[in-house]
């Protein structure tokens, strides 16, 4: 039996088993089927689901639930569910699962240190739904960066092929469904990915992580892998906007300039996260990319001409607006974590992503609550990123 088939199976089991403990098996989805050519892919490309509901350009509404539920909560609360959360460990043991209990956090990402095999991932990330119950918070989401073979934070887990190996937007959906499916069973309910940056695979910044120089044909991959994951109720996010396909770097290990003013990322980089916002992508991850636009100076993660300009009055996207980790090279090189929390929150960003270390993470979440208390952050912006968060979280059936 081929690998991926087995620990497809294997996660099958372990779903079944977690079922029987209380927790439901995220469950569905249908293999796409198509040409294997990159010509005429839009063709190809599989028909969206219908639930979750694609997000609109006009401003949603909040069920009333949510909003009841924004209301109850103290600051304390709102500031730590606008945090998503890395760690160190690979148990139960590890100080996170205090940390849920301590704090209402909006989520954690396992990574490729955290992760043994894909039963004691279902353990990690169940650890998280049973804490959440127990406590009485908010579900946080349990992410992952699983793009796709070599880029996989779970390198025995699918999708198999890393983006610039798929022949076609079909391909690209069938190994995404199959994640999908077998990362809701192991109780992952959202992933980082996919990357929706226009490139051409020896490009410096991404490699093969990107899938195409052609951003129609970028567009036509994102689009079917994000349909992948509304089918099985598994959250997808799209980065890196506005687009690193031109960088100088590798954002992961130090800063990128993209020479690319406004116009020219409409006309190229934009396009496939336009398309991602109309297949209903509940998220997009800010990338680090320092632009014309801000100078070079700014990355796009705390530019509010980027995220609130661009992102969300230019392309009406309404998801929840993660940032890259801000424990990367590009931050760390201009500014404290703490104070790119602060400006991140600012620029327009609802989830801040911060690897580590654990003194970092709890310095940037005080700094965001005195940021508040002070008035530098108004209530109102928080209240706006929270809100945006529980929306998708009740779209994904985190919340009621």
């Amino acid at each position: 039996m081929p690998r991926w088939k087995l620990v497809a199976a294997v996660a099958g089991v372990v779903a079944l088993a977690v079922a029987g403990a209380g927790l439901a098996v995220l469950l569905g989805g249908e293999d796409g089927s198509g040409p294997v050519s990159r010509t005429s892919q839009r063709s190809s490309t599989p028909a969206r689901a219908a639930t979750p509901p694609e997000r609109k350009r006009s401003r949603p509404q909040v069920a009333r639930s949510v909003a009841a539920l924004a209301r109850r909560m103290p600051l304390e609360r709102k500031v730590a569910a606008l945090f998503l959360l890395g760690f160190q460990g690979q148990d139960l043991n590890a100080p996170i699962y205090r940390r849920l209990r301590e704090r209402d956090l909006g989520g954690i990402v396992i990574d490729a240190p955290n992760y043994t095999s894909p039963e004691q991932l279902a353990s990690l990330a169940g650890e998280a739904v049973v804490i959440a119950r127990q406590e009485r918070h908010v579900r946080p989401w349990v992410m992952a960066p699983q793009e796709g073979g070599a880029a996989n934070a779970f390198a025995d887990l699918p999708p198999a092929s890393i983006a610039a190996d798929l022949r076609s937007a079909a391909q690209a959906f069938r190994e995404a469904d199959l994640a999908a499916r077998t990362l809701g069973g192991l109780r992952i309910s959202g992933v980082l990915a996919p990357v929706g940056d226009v490139a051409p695979p020896e490009g410096i910044a991404l490699g093969a992580r990107a899938y195409s120089d052609d951003p129609q044909e970028v567009a036509d991959y994102v689009t079917a892998v994000v349909d992948a994951y509304r089918r099985a109720r598994v959250l997808s996010t799209v980065g890196h906007f506005p687009g690193l396909g031109s960088g100088s770097e590798d954002t992961r290990l130090g800063p990128s300039q993209i020479g690319s003013t406004l116009d020219d990322l409409r006309n190229r980089d934009v396009v496939p996260f336009r398309a991602a916002i109309r297949a209903g992508v509940p998220a997009v991850l800010v990338g680090h990319g320092l632009y014309v636009t801000d100078d070079f100076v700014v990355p796009a993660s705390l530019s509010r001409t980027i995220t609130t300009g661009l992102l969300r009055r230019e392309l009406g996207f309404e998801g929840i607006a993660i940032t890259d980790d801000l424990a990367d090279p590009p931050i760390t090189a201009l500014t404290s974590i703490p104070n790119a929390a602060v400006r991140a929150l600012k620029a327009g960003a609802d989830l801040l992503y911060v690897s580590g270390p654990p003194l970092e993470q709890e310095a940037a979440y005080d700094a965001v609550l005195q940021a508040v208390r002070r008035g530098d952050i108004r209530r109102a912006r928080i209240d706006q990123a929270l809100l945006r968060n529980l929306s998708v979280k009740r779209d994904y059936g985190l919340v009621k």
